[in-house]
């Protein structure tokens, strides 16, 4: 129905700006960059103001969540292209926002999986609210405010608002007067809190001034230099514009200050040729920015027009008097904190209603000196200009009064981080992959669910004690790394562990595999997992489907004096005194991959969430658990590399020896994206990535195929995991001789550890076997 208008709007704006057109894609939900993990963050912040105040959150929240993916989407062309400037280095990727079409949403947020949507300022975009809490995630408006010119507007459609604003989790407000407005629109009064203002805490000093400029205000000399910020045309032709009253008083200053130098910064880059050819129809010495090769020199009275985006905020230091635009054309104003924390005198016209309390508070404070009218402006600025003690005084009130106010992102950050933790990922289907697939999962888990019952019912007991390790899901949630980390410590405390496994995927017609530690055998006899176990030399591996019998063969050879049961939570044909649940934190109740619902985590005697990310203690996600067991111990792991292994030789090599290498990596895991994060976080140069099925062996001719498409990515080397090294075939050297092969080597952390050690020492000390 809205397809006519969808595209008569885009075709709007294309011709308008022919850039828009090449943000398209994105404003569609097409990203630019492949996602590697769920559980994100997804901050969105409209255009440049945003994001200059979003700089030091992002900061906050990369240091206090270093493990987890930050995407940062904005709206205007020139916002896009600040970011790409001041934000690569904190966040894992920049895109256009998409329109606010339930479509060019649903696609971004399928992708970037986000546990917590961060929306800046004013931006109420009501598809985006409603799908984001859909797929599981919080959202949280941040620094929101209405200004005094809004407000008129944002009331009349109150009826539209009061649905919407239910909607987010937390509003954060600037100031009272926006609590008082967000309330009378009708969000919910618990939901409502003043932080302050993000704004204050913009740090202007981390943006260097570029060398071009200094050295031409060197060679030039000023005496003074008065910055003329964010020039605004008028709203219609009977209003001001702003460029057209500061080249008309350029003259009177000119003449009473003769070593002075304009800075001049039209606010949109639409506008930068216009005052160019304005100050050239004056015939005022200018010089502009763009053009600037580092050997100008003016000759003073003389403009600067600064024709790019991002640079004003560092020339506030240079200047004697900042002049702050779209405040004498009725534009409502721009922002005054950044010269304020500079000390810099700030001057500006009637029209400051998009920032009506910080105006009030400074102008009553004496940071900010304001005019009535047009007409007053070439006036009052002469005067400043000629008053030095005047103007120091001004600059040191609006820097006591802005740096007064700072700490709004600290009780942002505290938000966020609580929010973030109490979010519990959905698994979001279409509607015809709900119709479909629906009944098929419920009819599998009532059989899978009657097969362990029923087995349960006619449990055997091993002579030994037996501690379980499993999940609710087929792979990826990490189990054998658990079991290896496991039996390590229980090998530590004087224990004499063996493992107990099926064998996924191995080619041995023996019903039973006994293997003595770093027995030699072929991938091929044991399965990969089961390899692993083998070769880390801990205790000696049943492997059977049988597992039962596989605990009395290997009790007749090793006498252990405990045994782990790799992926057992299912296999309850095996009597166990300790069940151990894995559940992984980015896909905690995997649909279309689950054994047995959440309902049989009743059975678990202890929790293990894993693949948490650091910061995090996932309250939201334990409440859920909690649901279907109340008393089992939960306990928070991470897995993380320590090496990378030369596969050719098996020889260790530091992890940073492959940074600024061109990697192609591939895997196959349950769960790829854990794979691929790591990646991420080593700081990988990944040109090209893989992903097969879980369990994959690898055939010679696939092999080719990897080593030819990563000749072409021109990459220097392959990178896998080690349980996909293990199912390479036998000739895999032989078949990728022209790329070396490498494999990263896993530790595990656990939170709390000696806690969880305590608890699995007490449970095997009741000797009571459990179903």
């Amino acid at each position: 129905m809205g397809s006519p208008f969808i595209v008569a709007y885009l075709l709007g704006r294309g011709f308008r700006n022919r850039a828009y057109w090449k943000s398209l894609p994105e404003r569609l939900g097409f990203l630019p960059f492949k996602a590697t993990a769920p559980g994100s963050i997804w901050l969105h912040a409209v255009s440049v103001g945003e994001v200059l105040s979003a700089a030091g959150l992002i900061a906050k929240l990369r240091s206090e969540f270093p493990d987890s993916n930050i995407y940062v989407s904005i709206s205007t062309i020139a916002g896009r292209k600040l970011a790409g400037e001041r934000l690569p280095h904190l966040v894992d990727g920049l895109f256009f926002a998409p329109l606010d079409f339930t479509f060019a949403v649903r696609r971004v947020l399928r992708a970037l999986e986000p546990s917590l949507v961060v929306v800046m300022e004013t931006e109420i975009w009501p598809n985006l609210f409603r799908e984001a809490k859909r797929f599981g995630a919080q959202l949280v408006i941040v620094n929101g405010r209405i200004s005094d010119r809004a407000w008129p507007k944002y009331r009349s459609f109150r009826w539209f608002f009061h649905s919407v604003l239910n909607l987010p989790d937390k509003i954060l407000t600037q100031s009272g007067q926006d609590t008082d407005r967000y309330l009378k629109l009708g969000a919910p009064s618990a939901k409502v809190s003043q932080v302050g203002n993000l704004k204050y805490d913009v740090d202007p000093s981390a943006i260097a001034i570029p060398e071009v400029i200094v050295g031409l205000i060197e060679r030039t000399a000023p005496d003074l230099l008065l910055i003329a910020a964010s020039t605004m045309p008028g709203m219609d032709s009977a209003d001001t514009d702003e460029d057209d009253a500061v080249v008309a008083a350029f003259a009177d200053w000119s003449t009473k200050f003769p070593k002075l130098l304009l800075v001049l910064v039209p606010r949109r880059p639409d506008r930068f040729d216009r005052a160019a050819q304005q100050l050239s129809n004056a015939k005022i010495r200018f010089v502009r920015r763009s053009k600037l090769e580092g050997h100008e020199i003016l000759e003073l009275p003389a403009v600067l027009l600064l024709d790019t985006m991002g640079e004003l905020g560092s020339l506030f230091p240079l200047a004697e008097l900042v002049f702050m635009g779209g405040s004498i054309a009725q534009r409502g104003g721009h922002n005054i904190l950044e010269p304020a924390y500079f000390g810099k005198a700030i001057i500006a016209g009637p029209h400051m209603e998009n920032f009506a309390e910080i105006a009030r508070d400074f102008t009553q404070g004496g940071g900010l000196v304001r005019f009535q009218s047009a007409q007053e402006f070439a006036s009052c600025v002469a005067e400043l200009l000629g008053d030095k003690p005047r103007r120091d005084r001004i600059g040191k009130r609006a820097q006591e009064l802005a740096n007064a106010q700072r700490g709004a992102s600290d009780r942002i950050l505290n938000v966020l981080g609580s929010q973030f933790d109490i979010a519990v990922p959905v698994c979001f289907r279409k509607f015809w992959q709900r119709m479909l697939f629906t009944p098929v999962a419920y009819f599998w888990r009532s059989i899978s669910g009657w097969n362990v019952r029923w087995k349960a019912k006619r449990a055997g007991h091993a002579a030994t004690a037996v501690i379980s390790v499993g999940g609710l899901g087929m792979g990826g949630a990490g189990k054998t790394p658990f079991v290896l980390w496991l039996a390590a410590k229980l090998k530590e405390s004087g224990q004499s562990p063996a493992f107990l496994t099926r064998g996924y995927r191995r080619k041995s017609a023996d019903r039973i595999s006994v293997l003595a530690p770093n027995d030699c055998c072929s991938v091929a006899l044991t399965g990969e997992e089961a390899q692993m176990l083998v070769r880390s030399g801990l205790g000696p591996v049943g492997i059977s489907a049988n597992r039962l019998e596989a605990a009395h063969a290997v009790e007749e050879r090793f006498h252990p004096s405990v045994f782990l049961l790799d992926d057992g939570f299912q296999h309850t044909q095996l009597a166990r005194n300790v069940d151990i649940v894995l559940i992984d934190t980015l896909n905690p109740i995997p649909w279309g991959r689950l054994r047995e619902g959440p309902e049989v985590l009743a059975r678990a005697s202890v929790i293990v969430l894993t693949r948490c990310a650091r910061g995090r203690n996932y309250a939201g996600l334990i409440a859920y658990l909690r649901k279907w067991n109340k008393v089992a111990p939960m306990f928070l792991s991470r897995v993380f590399p320590v090496n990378a292994i030369v596969a050719s030789a098996s020889q260790r090599v530091p992890l940073d020896s492959l940074v600024g290498m061109r990697v192609a990596a591939f895997c196959g895991l349950g769960n790829p994206s854990s794979f691929w994060k790591t990646l991420e976080q080593l700081k990988y140069n990944t040109v090209y990535r893989w992903d097969f099925g879980d369990h994959h062996h690898y055939k010679p001719q696939e092999l080719r195929r990897l080593e030819q498409q990563a000749l072409h990515e021109n990459a220097e080397i392959l990178l896998t995991t080690q349980k996909d090294f293990l199912n390479l075939p036998p000739s895999w050297l032989e078949v990728m001789e022209n790329l070396p092969v490498y494999w990263l080597d896993v530790a595990l952390e656990v939170d709390n550890a000696e806690q969880l050690l305590e608890v699995v020492a007490f449970q095997l000390k009741q000797n009571s076997f459990h179903m």
